[in-house]
């Protein structure tokens, strides 16, 4: 067989077609594979509309995939055909650039990004730089995997990395297709784990997931809450909206972070006093390499975090990036590509 499917978007705010291709070869470095399982982030709107400066079409979009390793190009000497990997928003790093010299593999210059600088998994088959490849660890399905290797490492190495002990209070914003899988991870680190979110009505389900105390923005003061039980060491703020982050600020203790993994349109309204008079801070979290994102699927099947998906056929791929743009996924979509 040379031929594979594939759904690509042909220019900005084009439709999702269902095409045929040529199965890739891999090139230097890089090696095909077979997908099994690519979710869908919200992050894949940059392909769909053209919002990614450079962004060359046509363009096959998809950056959680899982699938197995099938051919290797020139120089791949630490993979085997027939190994189980993931691949993530980062698309791998060339080594050699003083970002990579000095260990911030995330920013290398050569600036890859699986499914948009180049295909990604809504498809048969793919090619990605072998510094791309998280290992799967025996246990986990690919439908399970997908979602870990994007919005799952963001939460769990921006906490990880957040300088929270474990017994501190971390709060989580927003619980949905990030913030569902935030609340388990901080929970399952030791953290105090409050959630936050709009309406009484998921209470239930994020002390399902773990949180220890929710509070219900629309009814609620969140700053003043947070404040009552000593302040949140960390906020991870995994929605969207500049407001929703800026009524947290209040809420942060001495020496406090808001740390920012969603990307709102509007700025923030940070008032300086409230930093400099707690040393408190905001940050950015940019989600990690594939050695974060295989560490992430550890701990994920060791502690039992798991993803809450809708599955689809890769044929039904606008379908359901339509579904996960609607916001009424429950929580992650997660094409396969099973005939």
């Amino acid at each position: 067989m040379t031929r594979m499917r594939a759904v690509q978007v042909s220019q900005s705010n084009g439709p999702f077609e269902l095409v045929e291709r040529e199965i890739p070869e891999p090139g230097v470095g890089a090696v095909r594979i077979k997908v099994e399982a690519c979710g869908i982030c919200h992050s894949d709107s940059l392909v769909k509309s053209g919002a990614m400066p450079g962004l060359r079409y046509p363009r096959v979009p998809g950056h959680e995939v899982v699938g197995t390793v099938e051919a290797l190009g020139s120089g791949v000497t630490d993979l085997t055909p027939g190994q189980r990997v993931g691949v993530g928003w980062h698309g791998g790093y060339c080594g050699h650039c003083d970002a990579c010299r000095r260990g911030d593999f995330f920013a290398c210059r050569l600036g890859l990004i699986t499914g948009l600088t180049h295909d990604g998994g809504y498809a048969d088959y793919m090619v990605a730089h072998s510094s791309a490849l998280a290992l799967l660890p025996d246990g986990l399905s690919a439908v399970e995997a997908g979602p870990l290797v994007c919005a799952g490492v963001t939460t769990f190495n921006a906490l990880r990395n957040s300088g929270a002990r474990p017994g501190e209070i971390v709060a989580i914003l927003g619980i949905g297709g990030l913030g569902h899988l935030g609340v388990q991870f901080s929970a399952k680190m030791g953290f105090r784990t409050i959630a936050i979110a709009r309406g009484g009505d998921k209470e239930a389900l994020a002390r399902k997931l773990g949180a220890h105390q929710y509070i219900d923005s629309q009814a609620q003061d969140v700053a003043a809450e947070l404040l009552k039980i000593g302040g949140a060491k960390v906020i991870l703020a995994t929605v969207t909206n500049a407001e929703a982050m800026t009524a947290t600020l209040g809420g942060l203790a001495v020496h406090g972070k808001l740390l920012i993994l969603g990307a709102p349109h509007d700025p923030l309204k940070v008032p300086a006093l409230l930093l400099i008079g707690g040393r408190r801070s905001v940050l950015g979290w940019y989600s990690g390499t594939a050695i974060d994102s295989q560490d992430t699927l550890k701990f994920s099947l060791h502690t039992g975090v798991k993803a809450m998906t809708e599955v689809f056929p890769l044929e039904r791929a606008a379908e359901a990036y339509d579904r996960m743009m609607s916001g009424k996924a429950r929580f992650r979509v997660v094409l396969t590509t099973a005939r």
